[in-house]
């Protein structure tokens, strides 16, 4: 009986800790609203672009999932781009961040709770697309879409590729597309962008 009692007294903790330390700290710095303001001021070749990433359906236990937008400055309530990260670990130090788009998105524009009535089956995964990140210091990841394996056909390309390098303040992101002779096509040319951590009002 007293065997039984323990148990039953376990699991709430045992159902909080389905995810791992690490997942959940890699998750905790990537959320966040993000703005490239201060690089598009010191490099006219960069815009200013607001980003956020804000955690959805918490009560799941497959996956962290996130909703993200994309969009200039001035113009949030029309983004670019639109997505929804699930992510996992794959072991020890290493993470998967797959890629999700919505049917019809704009509709979500700002509207956290909309999404949060969404189910995983009603997304588009992006195959081939998923940013594969690895642990390198503390509060350090680095990130990168496997060679042509994410396919675009945005502005000729043939694939596209991400690289990304996360801290708890900034967030660095370097998004290219390539033709079938491996020319690149769009993208930033020198570098990628700096998007950083605003602080919470």
């Amino acid at each position: 009986m007293r065997k039984l009692f323990f148990i039953i007294m376990l699991l709430p903790t045992m159902a909080k800790a389905q995810f791992s330390k690490d997942l959940v700290k890699l998750s905790k710095i990537m959320q966040g609203h993000y703005s490239s303001e201060l690089q598009s001021k010191t490099d006219t070749t960069f815009f200013d672009i607001r980003l956020k990433i804000l955690p959805i359906w918490s009560e799941r236990k497959d996956a962290i999932w996130m909703y993200v937008e994309q969009a200039m400055s001035g113009k949030e309530d029309k983004p670019y781009r639109q997505r929804v990260y699930r992510l996992t670990e794959t072991s020890k130090g290493n993470f998967e961040s797959a890629v999700y788009t919505l049917k019809s998105p704009l509709r979500f524009v700002g509207n956290l709770e909309m999404v949060n009535k969404l189910t995983p089956d009603s997304l588009v995964l992006r195959e081939g697309c998923a940013v594969l990140l690895k642990k390198v210091g503390r509060k350090k990841y680095l990130g990168a879409t496997e060679y042509r394996k994410c396919s675009s056909d945005l502005r000729n390309a043939t694939y596209a590729t991400s690289e990304v390098t996360l801290t708890s303040r900034l967030l660095a992101s370097w998004d290219r597309g390539y033709d079938a002779n491996d020319k690149q096509v769009w993208g930033a040319i020198k570098s990628g962008y700096l998007f950083r951590k605003q602080k919470k009002k």
